[in-house]
C-alpha cells in the first residue's frame, strides 16, 4: 500500500471532529497574523506553568540596596522601587493573567450562550425580560461598571475576575440570541419537535452546537477587552492586591518613578500590548478559520 493510501485511510479513520480541529489549527498556522497569536499565547501559558522555573529571582524578596537599578545581566529587565526583579514579577505575573482568562471564559461563556439561546428560540415574553436584563448590563461601558461592582465587592483579585465575569456576557448573549433566531424555524428544528423533543433537548443538542463557532470567536475577541479592564482594575487599586505580581498594578506603582526609571512601566505594558494584540489577531483568524467558504475550500 502506497503512502499516499495510508494517509487517506488515515484521515477516514480520523473523527470529523478531529479534522476539523487539525485543519482549523492548519489555517491558523499558515496566516502569519494567527500564527503570532498562537506563538504569544503558547508562550503566555508555558510562562505560567512552569513560572518558577523560568523566574530568576523571587518576585516578592526586597533587596532595598539595589532599587531602580535599570535592565542588566543580573536583573534582565531591571528592579522596581523596592528592589524586586520586574522579569520575576512579569513571569508570576502571567499566571495572574491566564487566571483571569480562563475564569472570565468558564463564567461567561455558557451564562451569555444560555441567556441568548433560551431568548431567540423561545420569543415573546420570554426574550423581553431576558434582552431587557441585557441592555440594562449592555447600557453601562464595560469598565464603568467593573468599577461599580468591584467598589460594592470589595477590592480583590477575586472580587475583580467577578465584576469583570458580570460585565462581559452581554455580547455573548447577543450574538447567540441572533444566532438562534436563524436556526430556530429550520427544518431539522421542526423535525425535532416532531418527533417530540423537549425545548431544552432542542436547545442544547440542535441550537448550541450551531452557535458554538460564533460565540468560540467572540470570547476570543473579549479577552483583549478582559485584559485591558483587569489591568485597568489593578491600575486603579481595585483589582490584586500588592505585593502580588499584577501586571496593571506595577504600572500604578511604578508611574511615580517612570521619568527617570522608564522600564518599570514599559515591561509591563508591552506585555499587556502583546497579550491583547495575540487574542484579537487570534480571533481575526478564528474568525477566517470558520468561515463556511473557507471550509468549503479546504
Amino acid at each position: 500500500m502506497s503512502d499516499t493510501s495510508r494517509a487517506t485511510d488515515a484521515r477516514r479513520a480520523m473523527p470529523q471532529s478531529l479534522i476539523a480541529l487539525r485543519n482549523i489549527c492548519v489555517f491558523l498556522a499558515r496566516t502569519p497574523t494567527s500564527a503570532f497569536g498562537l506563538i504569544v499565547l503558547g508562550v503566555l501559558i508555558f510562562t505560567a506553568i512552569f513560572a518558577p522555573l523560568i523566574a530568576t529571582h523571587d518576585p516578592y524578596v526586597q533587596d532595598l540596596q539595589n532599587t531602580l537599578a535599570p535592565p542588566d545581566a543580573a536583573h534582565f529587565f531591571g528592579t522596581d522601587e523596592l528592589g524586586r526583579d520586574i522579569f520575576s514579577r512579569l513571569v508570576h505575573g502571567s499566571r495572574i493573567t491566564l487566571t483571569i482568562i480562563s475564569l472570565v471564559t468558564v463564567v461567561v461563556g455558557p451564562i451569555g450562550l444560555f441567556m441568548g439561546t433560551v431568548a431567540g428560540y423561545f420569543g415573546g415574553r420570554v426574550d423581553t425580560v431576558l434582552m431587557r436584563i441585557t441592555d440594562i448590563f449592555l447600557s453601562f461601558p464595560s469598565l464603568i461598571l467593573s468599577l461599580a461592582f468591584v467598589a460594592a465587592l470589595g477590592p480583590s483579585l477575586n472580587n475583580a475576575i467577578i465584576a469583570i465575569s458580570l460585565t462581559a456576557w452581554p455580547p455573548i448573549a447577543r450574538l447567540a440570541r441572533a444566532e438562534t433566531m436563524t436556526f430556530r424555524k429550520a427544518d431539522y428544528i421542526a423535525a425535532a419537535r416532531l418527533q417530540g423533543a423537549s425545548p431544552a433537548r432542542i436547545i442544547w443538542k440542535s441550537i448550541v452546537p450551531m452557535c458554538l463557532p460564533s460565540v468560540m470567536i467572540r470570547l476570543t475577541l473579549n479577552m483583549a477587552t478582559v485584559i485591558l479592564t483587569a489591568a485597568g482594575l489593578g491600575f486603579l487599586g481595585l483589582g490584586a492586591q500588592p505585593p502580588m505580581p499584577e501586571w496593571g498594578a506595577m504600572i500604578a506603582t511604578g508611574r511615580r518613578y517612570m521619568i527617570d526609571s522608564w522600564w518599570l512601566v514599559t515591561f509591563p505594558g508591552l506585555a499587556i500590548l502583546s497579550v491583547s494584540l495575540a487574542f484579537n489577531l487570534l480571533g481575526d483568524g478564528l474568525r477566517d478559520a470558520l468561515d463556511p467558504k473557507q471550509m468549503m475550500k479546504r
